[in-house]
């Protein structure tokens, strides 16, 4: 049986940690090929022409880790289920150093704030604060993501 967490389970301050994971040069590559491909996600040659001076993520790519990530670490509880609706958005998303091939990720996700809905009752939104960590302990990314939740049945 698994244990459902609503809306009034969650309280500020409550943190999760997710990761690690370990992103390849390949993976860099195949993202941006894909997704962004701008010259310094697709080599080091192009890379060091620019700031980044050698292959760098894209911050897409960065973010969709992250998520990928919380999804495992969510999963690797199966007896603990989030009530959440869906994400509303995301505030203030920060790609905050580069990441390269070979970097070890991991992550934190903090309640920072909580507000039950006045027009609907059946739910509540929550914004945490997700920061991304090297394996130096270095932010990589932060942001905000806005989620909503059930809230517990009557």
């Amino acid at each position: 049986m698994s244990e459902i967490i609503y809306f009034e389970d969650i309280a500020l301050g409550d943190r999760k940690e997710f990761g690690p994971y370990t992103i390849s040069r390949e993976e860099i590559i195949a993202f941006a090929t894909e997704f962004d491909p701008q010259p310094f996600h697709l080599s080091d040659e192009a890379a060091a022409e620019t700031h980044f001076g050698s292959l760098a993520s894209s911050g897409w790519h960065s973010t969709a880790l992250s998520m990928k990530m919380m999804v495992a670490g969510w999963q690797r509880e199966p007896n603990i289920r989030p009530a959440g609706l869906g994400a509303i958005g995301v505030d203030e998303l920060r790609w905050l150093q580069p990441v390269r091939p070979g970097d070890t990720l991991r992550g934190t996700s903090e309640v920072i704030e909580k507000k039950a809905s006045r027009s609907r009752p059946e739910m509540g939104v929550i914004t945490t604060l997700v920061t991304l960590f090297n394996q130096r302990d270095e932010p990589v990314l932060s942001m905000k993501p806005i989620v909503m939740f059930r809230t517990r049945p009557a």
